[in-house]
C-alpha cells in the first residue's frame, strides 16, 4: 500500500518508510517543492502517522536549463520542499541532486514508531462510510491551465469554462496539492478510522480498488459522490480526456480516502473544517462499505459536488447539486 512497515529488532517499534518523486506540473518552482514534499508525507499520513522523523530530498535538474535558470529555479524548489517539511514537524537532512534530461523532485520520509501510532489499512467493516479530504480534478486543472496558451486544445473546452474559471481552478488545485494531510491523519485516531489511503496517480477508483483488496473482511466500496473542483467535470467531458467522472483521472498529492464508522463520519467532516486547524481543510462523505468481494466501484450516475475555488464568487460556479460536506450518499 502506501508505506512499508518493518518491525524492528528493538521491542515494539516499527520502521515506516515511503518514497515518491515526479515531474513538475505547476509553473511555480516554490509551490512545486511544497507539493512534492506534501505528496511524500501523504503516504505516512494515510496510515494515521502524524510525526515524521526524517526526510531526504531527491532532486534532478534539467540539462536543458541554462545556468541562470538553474540558479533561480533550484533554490526555490528546495525552499518549498523544506518549508513544507518544517510545517510537517520534520526536517530534510540529506538527499541527492543530479543533472538529468528532466526536472524531477521527490523524497523519502522515515519514522520509527510504536504500534498505536499507525493504523493498518485493512479493517473496514460493513456499514462504514467513505470520507474524502480533498476535491478531485487536480490533473484537469493543471492541464486546462496549460491549454490557455494552446488554441487547438482551448477551443475544445472554451464553451464550458472561462479563462478566469481556469485560473481560479488552477490556483485552487495548487493550494490543495500543497496542503498537508496531517490534520486528517490526526483525526483518523480521534474518530476511530478502520482504513485509509491517499488519492494520487491511479485516481479515486484505482486507489479505492487497491484499498478494498487489502481488507481482512469481505467488503466492497461503493462511491456515490464525487467532490470535484468547480468546472473540472465539464472540462473532462468536453475534452474527452482524463476520465474524471469515471474515477480514473490521476491526482497529485490528493486527499485521504478514509473508512470511518458511520456514526463518526459527519463529526469528522465537521471537525476537520474547524478554524483551529487553519484554513482550507475540507471533507465529504463519498460512499459506503457494503458486503462484497473486496472490490470498489463508482455508481453509474455519481453525484458531482462542485467545489468552489477560494476567490470565486458564489454565483460563478455554483451548481444545483452543490452539497453539504456531511451529506449521506444515496443508494
Amino acid at each position: 500500500m502506501d508505506s512499508c512497515v518493518i518491525p524492528l529488532r528493538h521491542g515494539g517499534l516499527s520502521l515506516v518508510q515511503t518514497t515518491d518523486f515526479f515531474y513538475p506540473l505547476v509553473e511555480d518552482p516554490y509551490m512545486m517543492g511544497r507539493i512534492a514534499c506534501a505528496n511524500v508525507l501523504s503516504d505516512l499520513y494515510a496510515m494515521g502517522i502524524t510525526e515524521c522523523d526524517n526526510m531526504l530530498m531527491l532532486l534532478s535538474v534539467s540539462q536543458s536549463m541554462s545556468e541562470k535558470e538553474r540558479e533561480k529555479v533550484t533554490p526555490l524548489m528546495i525552499k518549498g520542499f523544506r518549508d513544507a517539511a518544517e510545517e510537517g514537524g520534520t526536517a530534510v537532512t540529506g538527499g541527492q541532486t543530479v543533472v538529468n534530461p528532466w526536472i524531477i523532485i521527490g523524497g523519502v520520509a522515515t519514522v520509527v514508531c510504536q504500534q498505536n501510532e499507525f493504523i493498518m489499512p485493512d479493517s473496514a467493516v460493513v456499514g462504514d462510510v467513505l470520507v474524502l479530504t480533498k476535491p478531485l480534478g487536480t490533473q484537469v486543472a493543471a492541464n486546462a491551465h496549460q491549454w490557455l496558451d494552446n488554441p487547438e486544445k482551448w477551443n475544445k473546452i472554451k464553451m464550458v469554462v472561462s479563462r478566469e474559471e481556469v485560473e481560479l481552478a488552477y490556483q485552487e488545485a495548487m493550494f490543495n496539492m500543497a496542503t498537508l494531510n496531517r490534520t486528517a491523519a490526526s483525526l483518523m485516531h480521534t474518530f476511530n478510522a478502520h482504513a485509509a489511503t491517499d488519492i494520487t496517480g491511479f485516481g479515486i477508483l484505482g486507489h479505492s480498488q487497491n484499498l478494498a483488496k487489502q481488507q481482512k473482511n469481505e467488503v466492497s466500496f461503493v462511491i456515490h459522490n464525487l467532490p470535484i473542483i468547480a468546472k473540472m467535470a465539464a472540462i473532462s467531458k468536453a475534452s474527452g480526456r482524463f476520465g474524471l467522472l469515471q474515477g480514473t483521472s490521476a491526482e497529485t498529492s490528493g486527499g485521504l480516502l478514509i473508512c470511518l464508522p458511520r456514526e463518526q463520519a459527519a463529526r469528522f467532516c465537521s471537525e476537520i473544517k474547524s478554524s483551529k486547524y487553519g484554513e482550507g481543510h475540507q471533507a465529504w462523505i463519498v460512499g459506503i462499505v457494503e458486503k462484497g468481494n473486496r472490490t470498489a466501484r463508482i455508481i453509474d450516475k455519481p453525484r458531482v459536488i462542485e467545489v468552489l475555488p477560494r476567490g470565486a464568487s458564489a454565483s460563478a460556479a455554483a451548481a444545483p447539486d452543490n452539497s453539504n460536506a456531511a451529506s449521506e450518499p444515496s443508494s
